[in-house]
């Protein structure tokens, strides 16, 4: 896919990746660097339900709540943004097709130690996962397809471990100029 103007300034990027890799924290700083609006789509969501992820997940299940967030990723203007993507936004192939079409992808990835130590007790992160998943078990299953969503779009992969949010908004900034 040979499209030139991919990676200009004006395009909106959206951050994917799995819960925990810091989407929310680098997003807004890189919306500050960029001169961008910032759209968090967990905010979104808690925002049209009323209630926190975790709260709407415990009432309502795992499944509704991707509903809900493929709903804001269908609804949303994601124009002239940066995007904090749900680290479950990559289960919907409408809501990813029309992120893609309006925002650079950047996958940012850590090493699951990492994201271990960041997530803490995960049962209470409002992770849109199965009842009795692990972390291992989610990051086997979304791998492929943030892995997908990447290759699809010409998206960009960001190696986080190591580096705090300013650096990853360098290497974010670098990968796009």
């Amino acid at each position: 896919m040979n499209r030139p103007q991919h990676h200009s300034a004006a395009r909106s990027i959206a951050l994917i990746g799995m819960p925990g890799v810091g989407k929310s924290t680098v997003g807004v700083l890189l919306a500050k660097q960029l001169g961008l609006r910032f759209v968090d789509t967990d905010l979104s969501i808690q925002a049209r339900c009323g209630t926190t992820l975790q709260a709407f997940m415990n009432s309502h299940g795992y499944q509704a709540l991707r509903e809900q967030e493929q709903q804001v990723l269908l609804d949303e203007d994601f124009s002239g943004a940066v995007v904090a993507t749900g680290g479950s936004a990559v289960y919907s192939d409408a809501g990813m097709a029309r992120l893609a079409e309006q925002a650079v992808l950047v996958w940012l990835q850590l090493p699951s130690a990492a994201l271990q130590e960041r997530l803490g007790n995960f049962a209470e992160r409002g992770i849109a996962s199965a009842p009795g998943a692990d972390l291992e078990a989610l990051i086997a299953e979304r791998t492929p397809l943030y892995r997908r969503w990447i290759e699809r779009s010409d998206g960009v992969t960001i190696p986080c471990n190591g580096l705090d949010a300013e650096r990853v908004c360098a290497a974010i900034a670098a990968a796009l100029a």
